[in-house]
């Protein structure tokens, strides 16, 4: 594990478990933090920039503001990458197994990584 992850994931989970988050950023900030760490894995980079910027109050504090009744998972996940990294994008992928566990009644439902799908690119629907 190099040293920016290692460094961002406990940052996560200490203004995680020590912050005072308002409704919304609660309701929130666990799938939220569940797709940063993700990301710090995917990218030094951006695990160095977690390491380096704001703490995840302040994140989750950026994520709700001006939410009204709902926000997609995407823009959620799409203003807290903006708060370490401004200007960054992220690209959501989905895959649809038609066969799904019935493929391999062994195998748990979940294990979808290893099974054909079909790609949706959602600015296809632009």
């Amino acid at each position: 594990m190099s040293v920016f992850l290692e460094q961002a994931l406990k940052k996560l989970a200490e203004n995680d478990k020590a912050g005072r988050f308002d409704n919304k950023a609660a309701a929130m900030k666990k799938e939220v933090r569940k797709a940063l760490e993700e990301f710090c894995r995917q990218d030094e980079e951006f695990a160095q920039a977690v390491v380096q910027g704001g703490n995840f109050v302040e994140c989750m504090q950026a994520v709700a503001k001006g939410v009204g009744s709902s926000i997609s998972d995407l823009e959620a996940y799409r203003r807290a990458v903006q708060f370490y990294f401004p200007g960054a994008e992220i690209r959501w992928t989905m895959t649809v197994d038609l066969i799904g566990a019935a493929a391999d009644p062994v195998a748990p439902a979940a294990d979808t990584d290893t099974k054909a799908g079909i790609i949706l690119d959602f600015t296809q629907f632009l």
